[in-house]
């Protein structure tokens, strides 16, 4: 029966440690294979390598061509472990800063947890002997991933256990550095798709077996990587999530907007810089106002429909409170949703004017950047519609955009300099022909379609950009 655990290191220049290393983890008795990969190191590590090999069954080695980057060799043990059906992998360095008596602890934690990292910072004095300018680089290095990204375990590490039981594949196909940023940015994925992170305490003496590898270029390198996962993870959370499952398209649905187009050319140049402003102002501005409206509107574990879900970028943390069901005319817009949201409770090809599913499903319904794009006749059959699945007192949210608004005003300048100025003929957003003007209008507008005004807010909440509308159903 094939060992189910397979230990991996990467090796470059590592000659008088690998055997010592072997031995030690050898000596473990554990069943685990042991994997080197040695990146064509000059000092004869690869030999010494196929030494211990050739008296070894358990250990095999890797030779690749040349030096390819400490992230890219974990790349290449986390594919080998999966393309020989080991179900756990743990990963350490070679020079004893890692060490192998530790090696039990964290392949015991892995059962009961996803990824198991080793953390320099659970107890004091984790660092013995090492020198002020290391222990600051390293307690910077924690600094940055725990406030810039949000990790508040030890990230930057190689010593880890993956259980390959629990995360698939695809997941490590997300992360894209190939250098020592690998390490965080792993860890950004693992947590942002939400699996579980165990930590084991160790302590890291002086480098007494050869010296560190990371250069000041390559320091350089990770922290602009580090800060370029930041904004990635703001304006495009959805590079950083598991794909969820296709969406079924319906191939009567006619959208007479072609709403699949609009999303189909969100990565054109021409937008960009507005998507990533957009993109920014949702997940910071719209998308905790929104939180704050809904857990205030509806209880714990309401049913709510999204009419109109688009990207769906500011639903990722109102699932927790509630069971979001989201629709859209647009089967670009609902693959988006679907990355950012794989927590969602269903989603539907489908149109708001014609919604499939039953009279009284639903608690409430909400909507951002949907009803501006309707003339006021098609707004009052979508509500009529919207009402027809809502519980008796359901209520509907909707986040209107004001005529007055500054982004109204900040767009058409924009497009004034795009289109008359540049003659580009750029449209940034399809024609909003429904702002909203007044309270006044919201509660005609509302009433027209089978709902009371409940509320209606304008102000510096979010710099007099929207006004959020909450109906009730009569």
């Amino acid at each position: 029966m094939p060992a189910k655990t397979l230990i991996f290191i990467p090796t470059y220049n590592e000659r008088d440690n690998v055997g010592p290393m072997c031995e030690q983890i050898l000596a473990l008795g554990l069943d685990a294979d042991l994997v080197f990969l040695d990146d064509a190191s000059p000092d004869g590590t690869g030999a010494e390598l196929d030494r211990l090999a050739a008296l070894h069954p358990r250990v095999r080695v890797v030779h690749r061509s040349g030096k390819s980057g400490i992230g890219s060799a974990h790349h290449h043990g986390i594919a080998l472990a999966y393309a020989e059906g080991y179900e756990c992998l743990l990963t350490l360095d070679c020079d004893f800063t890692h060490s192998p008596t530790l090696i039990p602890d964290f392949l015991a934690r892995s059962e009961s947890a996803d990824v198991v990292i080793g953390s320099r910072y659970l107890e004091q004095d984790s660092l013995p002997g090492w020198s002020l300018m290391r222990k600051s680089l390293t307690n910077v290095g924690h600094v940055l991933t725990k406030n810039v990204l949000g990790i508040s375990q030890d990230a930057t590490g190689a010593f880890r256990a993956y259980n390959l039981k629990r995360i698939p594949q695809p997941l490590f196909q997300l992360v894209q550095s190939k250098g020592y940023a690998f390490f965080f940015e792993s860890m950004l994925v693992l947590k942002l798709n939400g699996f579980t992170i165990a930590e084991v305490p160790i302590t890291l003496p002086a480098r007494t077996y050869g010296h560190s590898k990371m250069s000041l270029r390559e320091v350089q390198r990770s922290v602009s990587t580090l800060f370029s996962l930041f904004v990635q993870a703001q304006t495009n959370p959805g590079r950083f999530r598991l794909g969820a499952a296709a969406v079924d398209i319906d191939p009567a649905l006619i959208d007479p907007q072609n709403w699949n187009e609009y999303w189909d050319k969100k990565d054109q140049k021409s937008s960009a810089l507005y998507d990533a402003i957009a993109t920014v102002y949702r997940n910071t501005v719209i998308k905790r106002r929104l939180q704050a409206t809904i857990e205030r509107e509806f209880q714990y574990g309401a049913r709510l429909l999204h009419a109109g879900c688009g990207s769906g970028q500011v639903d990722a943390g109102l699932h927790d409170h509630a069971k979001i069901t989201a629709i859209d005319i647009s089967p670009s817009a609902l693959s988006i949703y679907r990355r950012h949201n794989p927590r969602a409770d269903a989603v539907k090809h489908a149109s708001i004017f014609a919604l499939p599913f039953a009279d009284h499903s639903f608690d409430g319904a909400y909507n951002l950047g949907v009803v501006e794009h309707f003339e006021k006749d098609e707004l009052t059959r979508a509500l009529a519609e919207v009402r027809r699945v809502l519980k008796p007192r359901g209520k509907v949210v909707v986040f209107w955009p004001h005529a007055h608004a500054t982004s109204v005003k900040l767009l058409s300048s924009a497009h004034w300099v795009l289109n008359d100025v540049l003659h580009k003929d750029i449209r940034l957003h399809p024609p909003e022909v429904s702002l909203i003007h007044s309270r006044k209008e919201a509660t005609e507008l509302l009433d027209a379609g089978g709902f009371d005004l409940s509320s209606y807010d304008f102000g510096a909440k979010d710099f007099f950009v929207q006004s959020v509308v909450v109906g009730t159903r009569r």
